[in-house]
């Protein structure tokens, strides 16, 4: 079962490196890790998207706690949560089929952000499904190149709730 982790961190060096290697040692593999300041520039927060089992993920939580930079975990709930995803695709676009591909990302409400001979670079920004659904249609036209930068999400509601 997929987890995402909201893991709120000092702002310092090292943080990162120290997070993802307790998740090595127990085995889980980081299936998306994105990182960012917060609206206090001394603290960071992690998205952490794993696989596993809740109980072995709760021992992994534990261990997290000790961690002297760690603040504050939660493991969210996919119901209670705003996530978004950024990707970067870009895609073959010769003259003969960059229409269709401009049909494509106005049905999915996605950005051309670069326009080359026979190319174009789109940006999406919506749930994982959306991304996977724009990815699975754009793959016949030839991707040359994508970048995902993975999850990111937020409980819902008032921060102090």
């Amino acid at each position: 079962m997929k987890h995402t982790l909201s893991v709120l961190v000092d702002n310092e060096p090292g943080v990162l490196a120290r997070i993802a290697g307790l998740f090595s040692r127990r085995g889980f593999n980081i299936d998306s890790l994105a990182v960012g300041r917060t609206e206090d520039s001394k603290y960071s927060r992690m998205t952490i998207v794993v696989d596993g089992e809740t109980h072995s993920l709760e021992q992994v939580m534990k261990q997290l706690h000790k961690l002297v930079n760690v603040l504050k975990i939660n493991d969210l709930d996919p119901r209670e949560t705003v996530g978004r995803e950024l990707v970067l695709i870009k895609v073959n676009a010769p003259p003969a089929t960059r229409a269709q591909i401009i049909e494509i990302v106005d049905i999915f409400r996605a950005n051309i952000v670069d326009v080359a001979k026979n190319t174009l670079t789109i940006e999406v920004t919506g749930d994982t499904n959306k991304v996977h659904a724009i990815e699975e249609m754009l793959r016949p036209y030839g991707v040359k190149e994508l970048a995902r930068t993975g999850k990111i999400a937020l409980a819902r509601g008032l921060k102090s709730e």
